[in-house]
């Protein structure tokens, strides 16, 4: 069988990775705060014997996230927060570490446990509880204040402070989950260190950075490339059916 089908088998396969990839990004066209994966292409050198040097192998990789910052969106919320610069917010994962994210629409559950996605909150004591019936207001540096149920606007009571933390030039690490962690070193999870430099806006939301209409014709280009290898894997075997049938003729 041609080597062809091979190689054009790799290709079709890698552009359903990255059509993945693009659909994943348009999913979260309305989600608060969320990075556009990158997805690109690349040729790879067969291997193994009897290899031929036109014949190339294609590979697609996920080379990092598009930190470009989203749209703001006035809300007037209470709760709703935009993160300054390349400022994260640090929050429990499932697991009990630590991670981060850029999700600023925090919700207070029936618990009083603060939350963002659905993840706990951490805030400079661990993650952060709110007395249910509170008033919360989240200052400018990250400091929550609150006024208790049925209490006057002079009872504003402190309550912590959210980890927000800058990554600097350390590679953050995205999960399937969509949150950032710094790499595990020798196992062991890893934090960042709470910057004080970081601002939040309150009554501001961050939204997508995906541009939906970029996304649709990237959806649309990658088709195409599905379309194109499935072709050639066509006119391979088509070509092979001939040849047979001109050798069995002999």
């Amino acid at each position: 069988m041609d080597r062809i089908l091979y190689t054009a088998m790799s290709g079709a396969k890698q552009a359903m990775e990255v059509q993945s990839v693009v659909s994943h990004n348009l999913a979260n066209v309305d989600t608060s705060g969320f990075r556009a994966q990158l997805a690109v292409m690349r040729a790879v050198p067969v291997q193994g014997d009897g290899h031929l040097p036109t014949r190339v192998s294609a590979a697609a990789t996920t080379p990092g996230v598009d930190w470009r910052a989203g749209p703001l969106n006035a809300t007037g919320r209470d709760l709703d927060i935009a993160i300054s610069d390349d400022g994260l917010l640090a929050i429990q994962d499932p697991a009990g570490n630590e991670a981060y994210t850029r999700r600023g629409d925090l919700q207070v559950d029936g618990n009083g446990l603060l939350r963002s996605g659905g993840h706990p909150v951490i805030g400079e004591r661990g993650p952060m509880i709110i007395p249910l019936g509170a008033e919360v207001f989240i200052g400018t540096q990250g400091v929550v204040s609150i006024i208790g149920e049925g209490q006057k606007a002079d009872a504003i009571v402190e309550i912590g402070r959210l980890k927000l933390v800058s990554p600097g030039d350390q590679v953050l690490q995205r999960g399937a989950d969509g949150l950032f962690r710094l790499p595990p070193v020798d196992g062991e999870a890893q934090v960042l260190p709470a910057d004080d430099q970081i601002i939040v806006r309150t009554g501001v939301l961050e939204g997508s950075n995906v541009n939906p209409v970029e996304s649709m014709v990237a959806m649309i280009d990658v088709a195409r490339r599905y379309e194109m290898q499935m072709k050639v894997i066509s006119s391979a075997d088509e070509n092979a059916q001939r040849a047979n049938s001109l050798l069995s003729l002999s």
